[in-house]
């Protein structure tokens, strides 16, 4: 397959229509240090123009890598991945943030201590009670209660998995199934989706079984079709895809396992997988290549099984992590950087706009380009 190559330009004038909402919020979460102080940014995104404005960045705690948000209480919650000695134990930590009246500025009100190392994902219940907290370095998962206001209050459960020559099962990511009857967690050491209930009177998690996925594969993250009888997991080791059916009580049984890569390739040193987010139309479903630096687009069938449409250049170096905006009419990709250097890219590190070609749903050029410190996590508000 044909890989599209990237044009970087300062302003597309064509880029969207007049009779749409042409400019959203970003927020953007990512690591610091390396003289980047504040991990959070809040960013104006013009489809119309082809622009990107900063409009305020914020404390979120040590590198919040991963974030999501909640519109209704306006709050962001921060999955803080440097841990920190805390009288003298490994912790990590998730930082609530209090957006103002029109979601440009945050304030972190909040921050609550985990066990177990920095978590590297979080994500809230459909209900806005729980925090659910992966923990990549201790390869487990974490509840937080939230209070009434929102805020996080207190930990209810902690589950680490061990498994004989196994140092960590490292968890990547923590959601629940559209329903929210189900809470999974992908083990990328254990080639599993682990499976829970959440009981939420106790905040305590009950597992009731798990997916498997090919030996060396490496689950990392992963999305669900429109009506919950698919899940999509895209696998950071294998460089691949696997499709599995949902049963009606969350079991997983995988139907197909396809390469992320062009038709031929293999995987090359420093090449791994990082995302997957499905196109709003439910037809197209993209996944990130870091080292490869391409974005995958596939063609979802009737039955839910994909076919490879082809790829697109990310534009810098190490695509962590991407976003479909509301619309579904437009995908970013935050290129962190991360990993082998790319020498004939001016600026890999950053923050790439691409419209999605309505007939192919390639993300397509022209692309426009932000230059961004270390972003890992994009997410809009609809």
């Amino acid at each position: 397959m044909k890989i599209l190559k990237l044009l970087i330009v300062t302003l597309i004038p064509v880029f969207g229509c007049c009779n749409e909402q042409t400019v959203r919020k970003l927020y953007v979460g990512g690591y610091t240090g390396r003289d980047v102080v504040n991990g959070l940014h809040i960013i104006d995104v013009d489809f119309k123009n082809g622009t990107f404005t900063h409009l305020s960045e914020a404390d979120a705690g040590p590198s919040p890598s991963y974030i999501c948000v909640s519109k209704a209480r306006g709050i962001v919650y921060a999955a803080n991945e440097a841990a920190r000695e805390v009288d003298g134990v490994r912790m990590g930590s998730v930082t609530a943030l209090k957006l103002n009246a029109d979601g440009s500025k945050a304030e972190k009100v909040k921050e609550v201590f985990l066990h177990n190392g920095g978590p590297c994902y979080v994500s809230l219940t459909p209900e806005e009670d729980f925090l659910l907290l992966a923990h990549y370095g201790a390869g487990g998962i974490s509840v937080v209660r939230l209070d009434g206001n929102g805020l996080p209050s207190e930990v209810t459960d902690t589950i680490i998995f061990r498994e004989e020559g196994i140092r960590s099962a490292r968890g990547h990511m923590a959601t629940t199934s559209p329903d929210g009857k189900k809470v999974y967690l992908t083990t990328l050491s254990l080639d599993k989706v682990m499976i829970f209930d959440l009981d939420k009177r106790t905040g305590k998690l009950t597992q009731t079984g798990y997916g498997q996925l090919p030996e060396g594969a490496g689950p990392r993250h992963f999305t669900f079709n429109h009506d919950g009888s698919k899940m999509y997991v895209i696998n950071e080791l294998a460089l691949s895809m696997t499709v599995f059916n949902v049963g009606s009580n969350g079991s997983l049984t995988e139907i197909q396992t396809i390469s992320t890569l062009p038709e031929g390739e293999s995987r090359a040193e420093g090449q791994s997988c990082a995302d997957v987010h499905l196109s709003k139309c439910g037809n197209y479903l993209y996944g990130s290549n870091r080292g490869h630096n391409t974005i995958v687009t596939f063609k979802v069938a009737n039955d839910g099984r994909l076919s490879l449409v082809g790829h697109t250049s990310c534009g810098g170096n190490h695509p962590r992590n991407f976003t479909l905006d509301p619309t579904g009419k437009y995908l970013l990709v935050a290129n962190t950087n991360a990993g082998r250097p790319v020498p004939d890219l001016q600026d890999p590190e950053n923050i790439t706009l691409f419209t999605i070609d309505k007939k192919t749903g390639l993300p397509i050029l022209p692309g426009v380009t932000y230059i961004a410190r270390q972003p890992s996590c994009l997410k809009f508000v609809e």
